[in-house]
């Protein structure tokens, strides 16, 4: 065969593969529009050669993704966070698709980039909560905008919320949680639960609130309502409720979606949303004209309900065995702790219940800890709560001490009404050496800002205007008695019928009346 002829049959064989080929990328074209793997990355302030790299390797964006991810774990043991952060930019952009690089990249910023940096000044952490801040954004206004049906983005989210910013484990905690309410307070009222103007705007005001509300905090008020009616009314200036709505969002995605979940993303998803109650709970309410002092965050009552609600439901949800013991073992803490809490705020008809309750839920588990001889039928109301009361005087539990103090300061003022001044300077003696023993056992360990109490003086005016609330309160010849005691103007919505101020209440059994002294154990000796 002559070359000529070599060279036009080489030809032919080329163009039948080039033709070959075009069909097969047709088809693969297709498989990967139908498995939603097209997309073409641009970068934004790339240097040139990797924006040429990136279009010219295409398939091969995984490698480079893989180099950047190495460079930027360099960068960040160098303590290069900025530089490190651009890159971690170009790594989503590169695998926009891949929901473990969004979590990953959120996860680092929130948790490991934002600890390098120190207080600013002294309670101000305005650099960590950049950080924090960041970890957010790329996970609520870009990972959720490329995966909107990824459960395990609403779960890191609605993380990054009730673990980082939620809890006391970070010495910022209380900034950032502060922060969070200027942010949310003009959405939601100073009480955190308006919901008619987010609802029902009629001001231009109102309406550009909305309008920010879901463009920048990618928020539905009417998915909000519907989060509150099921698990609140929740204050939504605080945190738990934000992870409440980004695990909620993230369940109705995966009824949306069944083939994309996993069970696992179920479970977190689960969980995220009842250990959020707990904390609700726990410190949920925000003491009134007393948020601009530290740690003034103080038990939710009201929601001992609606907690125990998710408990069940959320069992009910839960296919895997462990799992549902282990619900069922958050459960009967939470039913410990909101008896033990009911009855320090002399909610006695809710705490009566809810220990009924949690006796035949849970029969046959003690209810003290360390005690397996205190079963439900063998302990009453009062010598289960003297019993938690002697145990929690030695708690270092910034939460359990803070009960405990409001629940004694409590006292100390039914029995003032009471006429029983000695037993109202026992109780009072006891709320501040209580109050002061937990602040020396947890002064020099480093962590006094993250475990602080609230200030006493802010405690004690939270627990006296409980009691003179004519709504929750004391009945109104207690409240016109404690405002005579305590020098104070009389209540301006008195009832027509004259009672004399002077008079100590009748003692009946009512979540709001004056308990009998009889009814009530001494308060424990401090050693």
């Amino acid at each position: 065969m002559n070359l000529r002829a070599k060279k036009f049959l080489l030809f032919l064989l080329a163009a039948a593969l080039l033709f070959g080929s075009g069909r097969v990328q047709n088809s693969l074209n297709r498989d990967r529009d139908r498995l939603g793997m097209t997309y073409t990355a641009v970068l934004d302030n790339a240097p040139p050669m990797l924006a040429f790299t990136t279009v010219a390797l295409g398939g091969f964006r995984g490698l480079i993704s893989n180099f950047l991810w190495i460079r930027a774990t360099d960068l960040q043991q160098d303590d290069k966070f900025f530089e490190s952060a651009q890159l971690a930019n170009w790594i989503t952009d590169l695998e926009p698709h891949f929901a473990q690089v969004w979590a990953f990249q959120a996860w680092n910023m929130a948790w490991n980039i934002s600890v390098k940096f120190k207080e600013n000044e002294p309670g101000i952490y305005s650099d960590r909560w950049h950080w924090i801040e960041n970890g957010i954004s790329l996970l609520r206004d870009q990972g959720l905008r490329y995966n909107p049906d990824d459960t395990l983005l609403y779960q890191q989210l609605g993380w990054i919320f009730q673990s980082k910013m939620g809890q006391n484990m970070d010495d910022g905690n209380m900034y950032y949680k502060r922060e969070w309410a200027d942010d949310m307070t003009p959405f939601f009222g100073p009480e955190g639960t308006n919901f008619a103007a987010l609802l029902h705007p009629q001001t231009p005001g109102e309406k550009t609130n909305v309008m920010v509300l879901r463009e920048t905090y990618k928020m539905d008020p009417a998915f909000a309502e519907k989060v509150d009616a099921e698990y609140g009314p929740l204050d939504w200036r605080l945190p738990e409720a934000h992870a409440i709505y980004w695990g909620a969002l993230g369940l109705e995605k995966a009824k949306e979606h069944p083939d994309k979940v996993q069970a696992g993303d179920l479970i977190t998803l689960r969980r995220l949303i009842y250990q959020s109650m707990l904390q609700a709970f726990h410190h949920g309410r925000i003491i009134a004209d007393s948020y601009n002092h530290t740690h003034a965050l103080v038990p939710d009552l009201d929601i001992v309900g609606k907690v125990n609600d998710t408990y069940e439901k959320k069992y009910a949800e839960e296919t895997d065995h462990s799992q549902q013991d282990g619900i069922l073992k958050a459960q009967r803490n939470f039913l410990r702790d909101a008896v033990y809490f009911l009855y320090e705020a002399d909610r006695m008809t809710e705490a009566e219940k809810w220990f009924k309750y949690l006796g035949e839920k849970f029969p046959d588990q003690p209810i003290l800890e360390n005690d397996p001889a205190s079963l439900p039928k063998t302990l009453t109301l009062d010598e289960y709560a003297v019993a938690v009361v002697q145990i929690d005087i030695g708690e270092t539990s910034q939460e359990r001490v803070t009960s405990a103090v409001r629940g004694l300061i409590g006292r100390q003022y039914y029995e003032l009404v009471l006429g029983n001044d000695d037993s109202s300077e026992n109780f009072r003696r006891l709320a501040t050496r209580v109050y002061d023993r937990y602040t020396k056992k947890t002064a020099g360990h480093g962590n006094e800002v993250r475990v602080a109490l609230p200030p006493y003086d802010a405690l004690n005016r939270d627990v006296l205007n409980e009691l003179l609330d004519p709504q929750q309160g004391m009945p109104y010849a207690a409240r016109a008695r404690l405002r005579t005691l305590r020098s104070m103007p009389a209540e301006t919505n008195a009832p027509p019928a004259t009672v004399s101020t002077n008079a100590a209440p009748p003692a009946v059994n009512s979540t709001n009346t004056v308990p009998t002294v009889t009814n009530n154990p001494a308060p424990p000796v401090l050693p």
